[in-house]
């Protein structure tokens, strides 16, 4: 039966000819690897649901997140370089995209769920707030003394209860690896700590695929980014190991490109490099340590994904590269700056006087405090949202 309230009846099984979800999960059975994770093994949702006739509980993880509220604003939010100032740079949209394409690769080369490690991927970074990571620590500033502020973890919480879309329950309802997959998201910039997933254990292959792809997305497309805004310059860059072997590879394969095809084919090379050199270190890891299922996954003592020795140095070296010449520039600092002014005043203002919150947000204040409601109400936004709320509560001739 259908849950209470639910307007979606229980399915009915799959007309005649057509894909069905259980012909989809016997293919998984076939084709996948020994520690994929697969479909029929999900540990389903919280809210139980009737299986869908013709999708699995991956893919239909996958399709909530896209035709998430929370998803569409990835598009006006900061990845680097804040949204006016220029229509070129990478948003935390086009960012999303560009692992989620890294994380499919992998996992179609390593025999894992590709559907799995799709949904991971489009959702890994539902929680960001406007204005990248300095929104972000400006809100866990705000939050110090009222429950903080991580992004994965408020990732958890758009997808668990925020988001309203059925009325059975709140949010999104997803699978519990995709849950755990966001809870559990490791990167430089990341360290999420959610108690619900706190098991000691592993997640899923697929979701160690997305965090590797995170790091490989970004790192790339922000020398891409840098360059196009001048603020990376290609002598410094060729000082650089990772960079140096790529263009020479370039040069030699292709001479006389054009610059800025040669700075492309470069970053594609090193995209190439890495993705390749990470399957194949992977691989081997598995094999050495006798990985035959997914739950040798989860009792691995660690990640499994790993560089080689030499490609980890040089990825260690560009990001200590981008982190020094690239985030720490006097004009990205300048957008840092501006972004936690944004963000300080918003949250200064609406906590000095709450009637100016939208009233959904006065009701969770009612439950949950009024620092978690202006919280939810702020990192919910978008960088021109935030920049056009500011002009409205602080500029006199500016219409509320």
């Amino acid at each position: 039966m259908s849950p209470p309230g639910s307007l979606n009846p229980t399915p009915a099984a799959a007309p005649e000819g057509l894909v069905s979800r259980e012909a989809i999960e016997a293919r998984e059975e076939a084709l996948l690897a020994p520690y994929a994770a697969r479909s029929r093994q999900s540990r389903g949702r919280r809210h139980p649901e009737p299986e869908h006739p013709l999708r699995t509980v991956y893919q239909r993880d996958r399709d909530r997140i896209i035709h998430s509220t929370a998803f569409r604003r990835l598009e006006y939010k900061t990845q680097v370089f804040v949204n006016h100032e220029g229509d070129y740079y990478r948003t935390r949209l086009t960012h999303t995209l560009e692992v989620a394409q890294i994380a499919r690769t992998i996992a179609r080369i390593l025999g894992l769920n590709e559907d799995l490690a799709e949904a991971i991927a489009l959702a890994h970074d539902l929680g960001h707030t406007p204005f990248g990571h300095s929104g972000e620590e400006e809100l866990r500033e705000q939050m110090r003394a009222h429950g903080g502020f991580e992004h994965n973890r408020h990732g958890l919480r758009v997808v668990d209860t925020l988001e309203r879309r059925y009325p059975a329950f709140p949010g999104l309802n997803l699978s519990w690896e995709v849950r755990e997959a966001m809870a559990k998201h490791t990167t430089r910039h990341d360290r999420p700590g959610v108690a619900e997933f706190d098991d000691g254990l592993q997640p899923v292959l697929e979701a160690q695929a997305v965090e590797v792809a995170d790091e490989i997305a970004y790192n790339n497309h922000d020398i891409d980014d840098g360059l196009t805004a001048h603020l990376l310059r290609r002598s410094e860059l060729a000082e650089v190991e990772a960079w140096a072997l790529a263009a020479e590879e370039v040069e030699r394969r292709l001479p006389g490109l054009p610059e800025r095809i040669r700075d492309r084919q470069t970053i594609i090379r090193l995209i190439n490099t890495q993705v390749t050199d990470l399957v194949e270190t992977t691989l081997a890891r598995i094999a050495g340590l006798g990985i035959a299922s997914a739950d040798d996954v989860r009792r691995a003592g660690g990640r499994l994904f790993a560089f080689s020795p030499a490609v980890e140095r040089r990825k260690a070296a560009l990001e200590a590269f981008l982190n020094e010449r690239l985030y720490r520039h006097y004009r990205v600092v300048r957008m840092t700056t501006k972004a936690k002014r944004f963000v300080r005043e918003l949250f200064q203002a609406f906590l000095a006087d709450e009637r100016q919150l939208p009233d959904e947000f006065r009701a969770t204040a009612e439950a949950e405090g009024l620092h978690r409601a202006i919280c939810d109400y702020i990192a919910g936004m978008t960088d021109r949202y935030a920049q056009d709320e500011y002009k409205k509560l602080f500029h006199p001739y500016e219409r509320v």
